[in-house]
């Protein structure tokens, strides 16, 4: 076979191929490049699919898909999942009660999810005090959670008393970090 013959053939065979993609689209490509939206006319003088046609749209706020996890959003009032505590005290500070309700009513909306209260302390006092004391705060929001309606068998409590500090410093602001309540959702896959 010639070279010339051989030009010839990936000439018709580039050629078609191109033809073949020009058209896949509906109808001829031309340079003004796609149809435009909203019933205007597009590039082969047809009106485009407007918002009226088989073409169905909503917006991403409201597509079930797209939305997070309130868990998982950071904007939530659920993204908060520690409660602090004073010292020496298993009492609920003022501050943490709206943390708590936004978990509770999380929890009475999703009966499947469940959650393990871990309650913390700081490293003063015996190691068999400080577990007492961890208890103690994890039964303080565990109460709260089920006044609210949460069911007891969605609850779990473990005290770590001061066995895993948040903060590892012998100071005052150190021990305000680990005295505390971390509330961690139970995965359930």
């Amino acid at each position: 076979m010639k070279i010339g013959t051989l030009r010839m053939i990936v000439a018709i065979f580039l050629t078609v191929l191109l033809i073949g993609c020009a058209t896949s689209g509906g109808g001829p490509a031309t340079a003004q490049g796609p149809e435009v939206a909203d019933g205007q006319p597009g590039a082969d003088g047809q009106p485009a699919a407007g918002p009226d046609d088989s073409v169905s749209t909503m917006p991403l706020g409201q597509d079930p898909a797209l939305q997070l996890d309130p868990l998982n959003d950071p904007d939530s009032p659920l993204s908060v999942r520690v409660i602090y505590f004073n010292f020496d005290e298993s009492g609920v500070t003022p501050e943490s009660q709206e943390t708590i309700t936004s978990h509770g009513q999380y929890l009475i909306d999703h009966p499947q999810q469940r959650i393990r209260l871990e309650g913390h302390t700081d490293e003063r006092g015996s190691r068999e005090y400080n577990l007492g004391l961890g208890e103690q705060r994890a039964q303080s929001v565990s109460q709260l959670l089920k006044l609210q309606g949460v069911a007891a068998s969605q609850i779990e409590l473990i005290s770590y008393g001061e066995e895993l500090p948040a903060a590892f410093g012998h100071d005052e602001e150190s021990w305000r970090l680990n005295r505390r309540v971390e509330l961690v959702y139970i995965d359930l896959k």
